[in-house]
C-alpha cells in the first residue's frame, strides 16, 4: 500500500506543476499578444472613438469669453489675489 499511495502523490505533484507551468505560459503569451499592435482580446470592449474638436468660435464668442476672462482677472486683482504686474502680464497674454 505504501507504494501506491507514493505513487499517487507523485502524480498530483506532477500534475499540480503542469497547471501552473501551463497557466503561467497562456498569461504570458496573452500578455505578448496584447502588447502586438493591433491586437484586441474579443471580450474586451471597443475603445471609444476620438471625440470631435469643438468648431471654431465665432469672433463674437470669442470676444465675448475674453470680456468674461477680463473681469474674473479684474475681480481677482481687487481681492488682492493678483498683483498689479500679475493682472496686466494676463491682460496682455489675452487680448495680445
Amino acid at each position: 500500500m505504501p507504494g501506491l499511495l507514493r505513487g499517487v502523490a507523485r502524480t498530483a505533484v506532477v500534475a499540480g506543476t503542469a497547471t501552473a507551468v501551463s497557466n503561467r505560459v497562456s498569461r504570458r503569451q496573452q500578455g505578448r499578444w496584447a502588447a502586438q499592435e493591433g491586437y484586441q482580446y474579443e471580450s474586451a470592449p471597443q475603445p471609444a472613438p476620438a471625440p470631435q474638436p469643438p468648431p471654431a468660435a465665432a469672433p463674437a464668442d470669442d470676444m465675448a469669453g475674453k470680456l468674461d476672462q477680463l473681469k474674473q482677472l479684474g475681480e481677482l486683482k481687487a481681492q488682492g489675489v493678483l498683483t498689479e504686474a500679475e493682472f496686466e502680464e494676463q491682460k496682455r497674454r489675452l487680448l495680445g
